[in-house]
């Protein structure tokens, strides 16, 4: 292994030395922003390797919503989320969680994420986001024309409240993101309207707002036909890879992994996701990032699930997934390799069961809990590091499948050219 990763080097070397730009580069996470990388490199004709601790979507790439969702797209740090924070340290139900912990790291995070959370600060991260959001599904279409086997499906998102009263608060939301230049295209339902939609839907449903424009699909599905085009253009995966240290070199960088096997190319992107600040913090990147883990789960339904179903006030996400219904939901602050807790899943279905009908709670299956990466100042970290020839990617919060692919292709471009494009300047990770 040793003289095999000797020849890599040697060639990473002799390729950069060339001045031909990077020919090779290795990605450390093959979630869906860390394949997306890899395949738009590909596009440039760049050799990859792809190296992921578990395997292929092991993170928060299977079980999440599925949404492609940039109408609803709404950063996180609105100051209402201050309040919410202080009711989940007395609330496990609540759908923020934070745990009463000990632990110094965590709080510090939190205090800097709180000290975001203002209005200024929330129309900051809308308007950077504007060109992930605007470019997301033409990303996904990219994808599939290229080879990636997976589908996309066209759907609006139905939010559903119990009055017209309870919708208030979503419609000042996209109010406030549309003034500040985002695109959520919405239409308001009658109870007898959103029910025509949604049969599966209670007496509980008393209005609802359609968000057009979106799409959704089946993250895992998806992530795992990226994965078979990369390799299909030549690309290699390789699962069981925990990363311990990344050495640059003239013209060539190195990834050690615990157990002492490394791979070496021109470039290097890590993109691992909640963990990413473990190795980051050595790299000059400042903003952490924590794990604000979601739960999912699937449950049977007597009538198919024709559209996506977001119930804002319990902030649970409902999609249709293989002839049943995925439900995902919760924000909980824990770490992201700690076991999953029963407790949450309960929290989940209590607060949504009284809007359905004819769904076969007691009979779920496939729970989940995925640490999605959320950042401290709500922006994701997409760029060039400190260390020569080294990139992150991550931090998308809650967004990371929407906005995994176009942020692949503008990372790519960037690492191909050397030119930071304009659209990632906020996202800069040494900001």
């Amino acid at each position: 292994m040793l003289g095999t990763e000797r020849r890599v080097r040697e060639v990473a070397v002799n390729e950069a030395a060339r001045g031909a730009g990077p020919r090779s580069a290795v990605v450390v996470g093959a979630g869906i922003v860390g394949l997306s990388t890899a395949w738009f490199l590909q596009e440039h004709g760049v050799r990859v390797t792809v190296l992921d601790r578990t395997g292929v979507a092991a993170g928060a790439s299977w079980g999440n919503a599925g949404w492609l969702s940039p109408g609803l797209a709404i950063p996180l740090n609105e100051p209402g989320v201050r309040r919410a924070g202080l009711t989940s340290l007395l609330q496990r139900d609540a759908p923020l969680y934070v745990p009463r912990t000990a632990d110094p790291a965590l709080w510090s995070f939190l205090l800097r994420f709180a000290a975001h959370c203002t209005w200024p600060a929330w129309r900051r991260v809308v308007t950077a986001n504007l060109a992930l959001n605007d470019d997301c599904l033409d990303a996904f279409d990219t994808l599939t024309r290229g080879g990636v086997t997976a589908t996309t499906v066209e759907a609006p998102v139905t939010a559903v409240f119990e009055s017209a009263g309870a919708a208030g608060a979503l419609l000042a939301e996209l109010r406030r993101f549309t003034a500040a230049g985002a695109r959520a295209d919405h239409t308001g339902l009658t109870a007898s309207e959103v029910r025509a939609r949604l049969p599966q839907l209670s007496d509980r449903a008393g209005a609802g707002i359609e968000l057009s424009g979106q799409r959704y699909a089946d993250p895992g599905r998806f992530v795992r036909a990226l994965a078979d085009s990369v390799r299909h253009r030549g690309g290699t995966i390789r699962a069981g890879f925990d990363v311990r240290s990344i050495r640059y070199h003239r013209h060539a960088v190195t990834v050690v992994s615990r157990d002492n096997v490394s791979f070496s190319a021109n470039v290097a992107v890590l993109a691992t996701g909640a963990w990413i600040s473990r190795l980051a913090g050595k790299l000059g990147v400042r903003v952490p990032v924590r794990a604000g883990r979601g739960y999912s789960f699937t449950v049977p339904t007597e009538t198919p699930l024709r559209q996506p179903v977001y119930l804002p006030t319990v902030r649970v996400a409902c999609t249709p997934y293989r002839d049943a219904m995925r439900v995902a939901g919760t924000m909980e602050f824990r770490g992201p390799d700690d076991p999953p807790d029963e407790r949450r899943v309960q929290a989940i279905v209590r607060s949504a069961a009284p809007f359905f009908e004819g769904v076969r709670w007691d009979e779920r299956g496939d729970t989940w809990v995925g640490p999605r990466p959320v950042s401290s100042d709500g922006l994701p970290v997409i760029g060039a590091t400190t260390e020569p020839g080294v990139f992150v990617a991550g931090g998308h919060g809650m967004w990371g499948f929407t906005q995994g692919p176009v942020t692949g292709k503008l990372l790519a471009e960037h690492i191909v050219t050397g030119k930071q494009p304009e659209s990632l300047r906020p996202f800069d990770p040494l900001r």
